[in-house]
This record gives structure tokens, C-alpha cells and sequence, in this order.
């Protein structure tokens, strides 16, 4: 049983904690960043007035670190403030300069950059690094506790929504399985564990508030075709959609469209609930999470055609910004049964894109769409009109992870996890010779070696079509007649069908000189194989990636009698002399 620890803490120690990378997050249960400026800076103004603010809950961890339980919002914001992210009510900033930890982190560690403008006065600076926090710490406590005291915290609060009070502190196959899609669908995903200071990275920014975060809740492909707005997004209203999907399609039948419906399915010991286990045990996880994203490609496609618009603009006759999250869910079962119940595939985009014109008018979409009868109906109305698009299709290889969804998964992946992804541009250079660059594929070689030390659980992936600079991707442009496909800040897709139309090769040869590459160097045979049998290609827009998946290891992988490893987004080569970091590369391994 747990111990709880009560002790006051002050903002000063609590911010070392954080630099120290001591405070962690476990995105399992704990949720996005999502209070607004406001609710920020009225957090700050109660600690200058040394008003008192609510007490955190940390869980103790192995090695001496702890797991934001409850007060993630209440952190972030803290110690946000103090790296400059925003400033007061009166628009003033923290004086960095006041606080020797916090400026060494700026200008020596480089962890965040210092904002321009008025600071508050170094008094205020004391005031708020004296303050002291009640701070809770749940010692030896098991997962199971910890889940339920975040359920028992959240389930009477009022900040969460429906959906997030569903899946907070639940784990079960179907909430993974929500979760997981979700975000890599918004291009969150990253590891479950992950530090305090990397929320930013996996957090929305909404199109009114700037926060500074990495996901933009405009470039999502909820908001971005009109499903959801950001809002929604931010309150975890793709979540709820989704779960509607995957029940209706995993459990073999539409359920009714209520907050009931979808609260007995989550609710454990409930028939819905062991129903939809039970159904989910059968069907597969991956198998579903592969023919979602599928259906996601395709619906993308569809409304690019014809110069592009957006799906809302497509189904509805008259304008409107309302989402239509339930018009959404049965297009997508209807897409669904068309793929992999009749085996079709599209043969005419443009024709499915007319068919689906004013699609509002050819559906129930008022009240009675809810239940089930209707709903059927509805599916089947979509699937009578698009259907003569369609063609018989033999089986088709829609899994391991090479959806523009997982590919765009990967390289936003790339920006928080740097070592287990590398990004290539490709074989060619990019002076006027258009040569091969010899020296490419032998990086690349000493990259998977790399990846491969990461240690035990610890996968990768290397793209290559992708340019990690802005120049690289504006030259290849200009070489190669091609519009590179920003995916998020920094990260661009140039993609490799370029490469083989100058090499004059047909795209299965241009990725068969990646195979034969690896097959050819001196990775250990284990790595090797595994490498080789999860290389995939994904078209991808037309541009064309190749996906080199890494698996994780059980063994330290040696490469020409020397040892490789990632420090940040480089490959280092380990030099055989230092007993001591060859016995730490090892250790990753037990």
C-alpha cells in the first residue's frame, strides 16, 4: 500500500526539479495542456498576492523522479512563467537575470530563449521563488493506485470532458486503443512517459490562443476538414468520434450515438464493456488502427482532388462552421465496409468526390440520426452513392505503420525523441551533379547500429524523403519541380520519387538499392533481418517515403568492430578505449 508524504515546497526547488528533468508525465491518464492564457496568468497573479493555490500530487519513482498524479496544468504554467513563455495580467515578464538556475538554462543549457519586453521587479521575482506549494508524494505506489486516485481526483471535476472523464484512469484495450489513434492522428504521439518540459511539444495550440505549442489545432485533420473545431480538439472530442468508430466496427454493429451509450461502454463491469473487449480481443488493435488510418488516407485524398476543399464544404449544401462529428462517423463505417467487408477500392476520386456533394440532403442528420436504425441507414445511403467508384480489389498491404498518418506521426515524432529517429532527404545531392552521395547510405548504416543501442525497448525509425532544413527542402524544390509538404515546423517531405525519375529508375528498384544496402553491410545478422523485414514504402501524397523501422534489440549491436549510439539527433561512434561508456551501453540491455 502507498505511503503519503505531505511537505511544503517551494517554487525555487520545484523549478530545479524540473530542470533536473525530475517531473514526469504519464500520458496513459494525464491529459494535454489546455488552460488559456487567462487561467494562466490569474495562477501567477494568486502567487505575487501569496494567495494560497491547490496542493500537487506527485507519485515516486525508481531513481528519485515523480509523476505528475494532479496540479499538471498548475506546473506547466509556473514554471512556464518563469522561462518567459508569457508574461503577467500587466504584461510584464519574469526577470531571468533574478534567477541565476533559470538563466543558466537559457543561456548555457539553450532550453528556451528569453521574451522581450517589461519585467517584473526582483521582489516580485523573490516572491514567487519563496512561495511554497503543498506537495503530496504517493510513495510505493503501484500502478493500479495511482490510476484510481487520478479517477477518484477527476471523475467529480468539472475542467474535463465527458470523453476525457471516460478515459481518465482507465486502462483497458479499448481506451488504449482510442487513445493511441488519437494521437497519431493529431500528431502528438510520442513516448507514454515523458518529461514535464516536453508537454508543449504534444499539447494544441488553438488558432486564437498561441501558446507556443507544437500542435497546431488547424493543421489537424479534424479541424482542418471541418469535423471538429479546435476547441473540441483540445476538449477530446476526436477521442469520442473515434470510440464511436471503433465500437461500431469492432463490435460488429452500429451502437446508438448518446453519452450513455459510449459511458456503459467504458464503464468496467458492464456487458457493453466486456462485450467491446471481448470484440476488440478478436478483431485486433493494430488490425483496426491500421484500417482507420487507411480510411483517414483515402477520405484525404478524395477532398484534394479537383484543387482541393474541405470535407465540410463537400457535404454540406449550404455554408456553415458547425463540426459534424456524427456526418463524420458514419461516412468513415461506410468507407470501412466498402474496403474491407466487399473488398473494394477506389477506382474514380473525382466521381466519389461529386457523389458525395450535398451529401446533406441525402442523409438524416437531425435528431433521430442518433439510434441505430437510422444510422444504418445512413451508412448505407453513403455507400449505395459511392459505391460505383469503386472497383473489386484484391488484398492489399495497408499495415506497418506507412500511412501518410504514421508517416506524419513519425516526423512530428521526430522533434521530441530525437534519438530513435533520423530523417534523410535522400541518395542524390543537391549541387547541379545530381550524383549519388556515396556516403549516405553507410550514415545511415551506422545510424541503425545506433538506434539499435538505444536499449532494451527501444525502437526507431529513419525516413528517408524528409529534409530537416527549410534550404534543403527549397533546393530540392527547385531541382526537382516538386512541392515539398511541410508536416510541422523544421520538417518537410520532399519524398524519394524525385531521386528515381532522375535516376531514371522505376520506384520498386530505387527502394530496392535501400534493401540491398543493408543487406550487403556488416550489421549483426539479427539486426539485419530485422531491419529488412520491416522496411516499408509508403506513397505518401505522391512524393514517396521509405520507412526503415529498427527494432528493438536484445543485445549490444557492434558494426565493424565498433559501437555506435544517439546523442540527440547525431550518431556517435564509442570509442573502444572507454571501458566505462561501453559498460553503460551495455546496462541498457539488463
Amino acid at each position: 500500500m502507498a505511503e503519503l508524504d505531505s511537505q511544503p515546497k517551494s517554487i525555487q526547488s520545484l523549478y530545479a526539479w524540473y530542470g533536473e528533468n525530475k517531473l514526469w508525465v504519464n500520458r496513459r491518464y494525464q491529459r494535454k495542456l489546455v488552460w488559456t492564457l487567462e487561467e494562466k496568468q490569474k495562477l501567477i497573479e494568486s502567487v505575487l498576492k501569496r494567495y494560497p493555490i491547490p496542493a500537487i500530487l506527485l507519485a515516486e519513482r525508481d531513481g528519485g523522479d515523480y509523476e505528475v498524479i494532479d496540479g499538471l496544468q498548475r506546473l506547466h504554467t509556473i514554471m512556464s512563467f518563469i522561462e518567459t513563455a508569457f508574461p503577467t495580467l500587466d504584461g510584464k515578464y519574469f526577470d531571468v537575470d533574478q534567477f541565476v538556475t533559470a538563466k543558466t538554462r537559457s543561456i548555457e543549457e539553450e532550453s528556451f530563449s528569453v521574451s522581450a519586453g517589461e519585467v517584473i521587479s526582483a521582489r516580485e521575482v523573490g516572491t514567487i521563488l519563496d512561495y511554497t506549494i503543498a506537495v503530496s508524494v504517493m510513495r510505493g505506489a503501484t500502478d493500479e493506485e495511482i490510476d484510481d486516485v487520478f479517477s477518484r481526483i477527476n471523475t467529480y471535476g468539472h475542467r474535463l470532458s465527458d470523453q476525457e472523464r471516460r478515459q481518465a484512469g482507465v486502462r483497458d484495450g479499448l481506451s488504449t486503443l482510442v487513445r493511441r489513434i488519437s494521437c497519431e492522428v493529431r500528431g502528438d504521439s510520442s513516448t507514454d512517459i515523458l518529461s514535464l518540459e516536453k508537454m508543449p511539444a504534444i499539447s494544441i495550440d488553438l488558432p486564437k490562443t498561441k501558446h507556443g505549442y507544437k500542435v497546431e489545432a488547424d493543421t489537424v485533420f479534424w479541424v482542418e476538414q471541418g469535423i471538429l473545431t479546435a476547441t473540441d480538439l483540445r476538449d477530446s472530442m476526436d477521442e469520442q468520434c473515434i470510440a464511436d468508430i471503433a465500437v461500431s466496427i469492432i463490435g460488429g454493429t452500429l451502437i446508438e450515438r448518446s453519452k450513455a451509450a459510449l459511458d456503459s461502454l467504458y464503464e468496467r463491469g458492464t456487458s457493453e464493456n466486456a462485450r467491446i473487449i471481448e470484440a476488440l480481443d478478436s478483431y485486433g488493435a493494430d488490425r483496426f488502427s491500421a484500417e482507420f488510418k487507411y480510411c483517414l488516407d483515402e477520405i484525404r485524398v478524395v477532398c484534394g482532388r479537383g484543387g482541393g476543399r474541405k470535407l465540410r464544404s463537400i457535404i454540406f449544401s449550404k455554408t456553415t462552421t458547425n463540426p459534424f462529428p456524427a456526418v463524420f462517423a458514419v461516412l468513415c463505417v461506410a468507407f470501412h465496409e466498402l474496403f474491407f467487408t466487399e473488398n473494394k477500392k477506389i477506382a474514380d476520386y473525382d466521381g466519389l468526390q461529386k457523389a458525395l456533394i450535398d451529401l446533406d440532403k441525402r442523409i438524416v442528420t437531425g435528431k433521430s440520426s442518433t439510434s441505430v436504425s437510422e444510422r444504418r441507414k445512413n451508412v448505407e445511403t453513403i455507400k449505395g452513392l459511392i459505391r460505383t467508384h469503386m472497383v473489386a480489389s484484391e488484398h492489399r498491404d495497408i499495415y506497418g505503420e506507412h500511412t501518410a498518418t504514421d508517416v506524419d506521426n513519425a516526423i512530428r515524432r521526430s522533434q521530441i525523441e530525437a534519438p530513435h529517429y533520423e530523417l534523410k532527404q535522400g541518395l542524390l545531392r543537391l549541387d547541379n551533379s545530381r550524383s549519388i552521395d556515396a556516403h549516405v547510405l553507410n550514415r545511415i548504416i551506422k545510424t541503425i547500429c545506433a538506434i539499435a543501442n538505444n536499449g532494451k525497448g527501444r525502437a526507431g525509425t529513419i525516413l528517408i524523403g524528409v529534409a530537416d532544413k527549410e534550404a534543403d527542402a527549397k533546393r530540392v524544390r527547385d531541382l526537382d519541380n516538386i512541392t515539398p509538404r511541410m508536416v510541422c515546423e523544421g520538417r518537410f517531405v520532399v519524398g524519394v520519387r524525385r531521386e528515381a525519375s532522375v535516376l531514371k529508375e522505376s520506384e520498386e528498384r530505387y527502394f530496392g538499392r535501400w534493401k540491398t544496402g543493408i543487406r550487403a553491410s556488416a550489421l549483426p545478422q539479427g539486426l539485419k533481418d530485422a531491419v529488412l523485414s520491416s522496411i516499408a514504402y509508403s506513397s505518401y501524397y505522391g512524393l514517396g517515403v521509405i520507412i526503415i523501422r529498427v527494432p528493438e534489440q536484445t543485445a549490444v549491436s557492434i558494426l565493424d568492430g565498433k559501437i555506435y549510439i544517439r546523442e540527440g539527433d547525431e550518431t556517435i561512434e564509442v570509442e573502444t578505449t572507454d571501458v566505462a561508456r561501453t559498460l553503460e551501453i551495455g546496462k541498457r540491455f539488463q
